[in-house]
C-alpha cells in the first residue's frame, strides 16, 4: 500500500485528515524455532508484510482504532483504560497492552491527549509471521514519535513481550518484537536470548531466494499448546538445576545435556528440552555456515530443525508437514521448515530463484492434494524494522 492510499483511508474512516503514517514488518525466523523464551538463539529478519498505521491526534482522550482488515466498528476507549479486551474487540489488546506499560513509565505523564489510529495488514491473518508483534511495535514507535517518549528499541520489543506475556497471556519470548523493530534491510539477526547481544549478519543467498508458505490455517497461540510448551520446557530446566548452575536451557550443549538428561526421567519434558539445547545448537552452527557461504549446511540444519519440532516438540501438524516434505522432493531447494509457533501457520523455504515458479506450481499441487484446499505463497523481501513513512 502507499502512503496516499493510506491517508485516504484514514480521512474516509475518521473524517479529518492523518498525520503521520508508519509501517511496522512482520518477520521470518531462519532457524532457532522455540528457543527464546529458553534462553536460546535465534535468527530472524523483518520482512516487507507488515502492519500500516495512520495516526492522527485528538484534543479528547479517547482512543479511536479501526482495523481495515475486520469487519467492524471503530472500537473507542477511554486513554486511561487498561481492561482486556474480550471476544470481537480482542486485537485491540496488543495496542491497549503497549498503551498502558508506555504510560506507567516515568515519561508516560507526555501521553496526555488521546487519538484516531487507522490500521492495515498486508500480513496474512493467522500466518505465524508475528502480526501480534508488529503491531505491538508499530503502537510502540508511534507513542514514541508522537509523543517524545525517551524510550529506545530494545526497550519497546521487552514492552512487547510483557504485553505479550500479561495482559495477552501469552508465554512467549523476545523474538518476535526484536525481529519487527530491530530489523535491518537485507539482514537477519543473530540474538542471543539469555544474554540480549545481538549482531547483524547479512542473508547472503546468492542464486536462492526465502520464499514463505502460509498454510492457510489460521492458529491463535493464546488458544493453542503453546503455554504447554513453556511449562515442560520449564519442568525440565527445574530438574536440570538439582545438579547444574543454569538460568536456561539455552546455556546447555548437547554433550552436556546428554550426560545430565537422566535427571529428568520423564519422556515429554526430555523431548521438550532435547529440542531446546539441539535447536540453539543448530542455530549457532547455521549462522557459521551461512558466514563460510556453506548454503547447503545451511539447508540441511533447516530441515533438521523442522524434523525436531515434528518428533521432540511436536508442534507441526499435517500442514507444515506436507509443506515442508513436499519442499524437500522438489529440485532447487535447499531446505525447508516450519516457522513461528506452530499448530498451523506459515513454513519457509530456501529456493534456487529459477526454480521458484516450478517450486510453488508443484508444493501448491501436493498441499492441496492432501489438505484439500490452497495454500499461499510470498516473496520475502528483507527490510528495516517499524518506522515512520
Amino acid at each position: 500500500m502507499n502512503k496516499e492510499e493510506l491517508l485516504k483511508a484514514y480521512k474516509d474512516t475518521f473524517g479529518e485528515e492523518g498525520k503521520d503514517v508508519f509501517f511496522s514488518p512482520g518477520r521470518i525466523n531462519v532457524i532457532g524455532e522455540h528457543t527464546d523464551y529458553n534462553g536460546g538463539h535465534v535468527f530472524p529478519a523483518a520482512i516487507s508484510l507488515g502492519v500500516y498505521g495512520v495516526y492522527g491526534p485528538r484534543e479528547d482522550n479517547k482512543i479511536r482504532l479501526y482495523s481495515g482488515n475486520v469487519d467492524g466498528d471503530i472500537v473507542e476507549f477511554d486513554l486511561d483504560d487498561s481492561s482486556v479486551e474480550k471476544d470481537d474487540r480482542f486485537w485491540t489488546n496488543y495496542f491497549k497492552g503497549m498503551l498502558t506499560y508506555l504510560k506507567q513509565r516515568e515519561d508516560g505523564n507526555k501521553i496526555n491527549h488521546g487519538f484516531n489510529l487507522y490500521i492495515k495488514a498486508t500480513l496474512p491473518s493467522g500466518s505465524g509471521l508475528s502480526s501480534s508483534a508488529a503491531i505491538e511495535m508499530l503502537m510502540g514507535i508511534i507513542l514514541k514519535d508522537e509523543f517524545d517518549l525517551d524510550v529506545d528499541r530494545p526497550t519497546l520489543a521487552r514492552l512487547g513481550q510483557r504485553t505479550e506475556n500479561e495482559f495477552v497471556g501469552l508465554n512467549s519470548g523476545i523474538m518476535d518484537q526484536f525481529a519487527c523493530i530491530m530489523g535491518k534491510k537485507d539482514s537477519a539477526i543473530f540474538l542471543d536470548c539469555n544474554t540480549m547481544e545481538y549482531e547483524y549478519k547479512p542473508l547472503k543467498l546468492g542464486d536462492y531466494e526465502i520464499i514463505i508458505m502460509s498454510t492457510n490455517k489460521a492458529h491463535t497461540l493464546a488458544d493453542s499448546a503453546y503455554n504447554d510448551r513453556v511449562a515442560e520446557c520449564g519442568d525440565a530446566l527445574k530438574k536440570l538445576q538439582t545438579k547444574l548452575d543454569i538460568k536456561a536451557l539455552g546455556e546447555l550443549d548437547e554433550d552436556t545435556f546428554d550426560e545430565y538428561s537422566y535427571l529428568i526421567n520423564d519422556e515429554t519434558e526430555l523431548k521438550r528440552a532435547r529440542h531446546a539445547v539441539s535447536e540453539n545448537q543448530r542455530t549457532i552452527r547455521a549462522t557459521k555456515a551461512m558466514e563460510a557461504n556453506d548454503l547447503e549446511k545451511l539447508g540441511r540444519l533447516i530441515d533438521a530443525s523442522h524434523v525436531s519440532l515434528h518428533y521432540d516438540y511436536e508442534v507441526t501438524g499435517k500442514e507444515l508437514d506436507t509443506l515442508a516434505e513436499s519442499s524437500w522432493k522438489q529440485p532447487g531447494v535447499l531446505g525447508a521448515r516450519m516457522i513461528g509457533g506452530g499448530f498451523g501457520g506459515s513454513a519457509i523455504a530456501i529456493v534456487r530463484k529459477d526454480k521458484a515458479e516450478e517450486f510453488k506450481k508443484n508444493v501448491g499441487k501436493a498441499y492441496r492434494d492432501a489438505i484439500g484446499y490452497d495454500a499461499s505463497f510470498y516473496d520475502a523481501e528483507i527490510v528495516d524494522g517499524t518506522k515512520r513513512i
